[in-house]
């Protein structure tokens, strides 16, 4: 028997149907362990050493991958293909290993849509972990948990209700703190533009005034409304025609596909999508193979995706 382990439930029972008898697939719900809570989880003069404890309500997933790995041939770490993917497949063979429930043949395989011939061509495509997502996962934890010490109490003294900080908030805190000194600073400056939509040949176009008084038109050059409303009568008294018509080709190519931060963008412009009901149902439609990966700031398309026209496959 040969054991796989996803992340996802929904995502294990699809795999087992491609895969068939000789496998079983088990999810891990996510991650299974994390930092204790608590002080020295991470330790910098130990070279950054860290502590893990398993989630608690993960015991009994974590009791079932650790039941089916003693019987198992072989192990294949089936998580997502991302960092995060990775981080859980190594904390699953830590875990194993340490309950003497590993087996001798350990493999890493990963695949971007959940399609049988994805899943079934990865599977014969196995490698080891990337220890290089693995080590970029520990220094993010490690950074989560030795800023977020120190700067959640911060956070939830001076705003209830808050939840805890890291890395990414605690940057993001101070940069909002600077753009907010540098706005209480800023010394505002009126400029006005005058635009007249005119018509040729039956095609209505604005046109912008760029030339006044002999003088050419900086962005800041109408510096208040008495110049703007002088340049406007001149205008509005004025005789114009079109001297030249340029005409150049334009091209448009499509957009490229969505990475996630561009899915979460049209989704809230488009649909009113917050960006946590975008991700769900962005992870609904993964895992019945309807969309490749969407946790990526990849555009790299499933070949079927490809191949597929709006008349049907080519």
């Amino acid at each position: 028997m040969q054991l796989v382990i996803v992340e996802s439930p929904a995502k294990a029972k699809t795999i087992e149907k491609y895969l068939g008898k000789d496998y079983k697939v088990l999810a891990s719900y996510g991650h299974v362990r994390d930092l204790p809570p608590k002080d020295g989880s991470v330790r910098p003069d130990e070279d950054f050493a860290m502590d893990w404890e398993l989630y608690g309500d993960k015991a009994r997933q974590v009791k079932a991958i650790t039941d089916a790995a003693k019987t198992a041939d072989r192990l294949i770490l089936a998580t997502d293909p991302d960092r995060e993917g990775e981080a859980i497949s190594w904390h699953v063979r830590e875990l194993l290993a340490k309950r003497k429930a590993l087996p001798k043949d350990v493999q890493r395989v990963t695949f971007n849509a959940i399609t049988k011939d994805t899943v079934t061509k990865a599977m014969t495509q196995p490698r080891e972990l990337d220890q290089d997502l693995i080590d970029a996962y520990l220094a993010r934890r490690a950074l989560d948990y030795l800023f977020g010490f120190t700067l959640s109490p911060v956070l939830w003294r001076k705003l209830p209700g808050a939840k805890s900080a890291g890395r990414v908030q605690s940057v993001a805190l101070r940069l909002i703190c600077e753009r907010e000194r540098e706005i209480e600073v800023f010394n505002p400056q009126e400029y006005w533009s005058v635009i007249a939509q005119m018509e040729h040949d039956g095609t209505k176009f604005p046109a912008r005034l760029v030339r006044f008084d002999g003088e050419k038109l900086d962005k800041l050059t109408l510096g208040d409304a008495g110049a703007a409303e002088r340049a406007k009568a001149a205008v509005e008294a004025g005789a114009f025609r079109v001297e030249e018509v340029d005409v150049r080709p334009t091209r448009r190519n499509p957009y490229p596909p969505f990475t996630t931060s561009t899915l979460q963008m049209e989704a809230a412009r488009k649909l009113g999508f917050s960006a946590s009901h975008t991700m769900r149902v962005a992870q609904t439609l993964y895992e019945a193979g309807a969309i490749t990966y969407m946790r990526t700031d990849g555009v790299q398309m499933d070949p079927s995706a490809i191949q597929c026209s709006p008349r049907g496959y080519q």
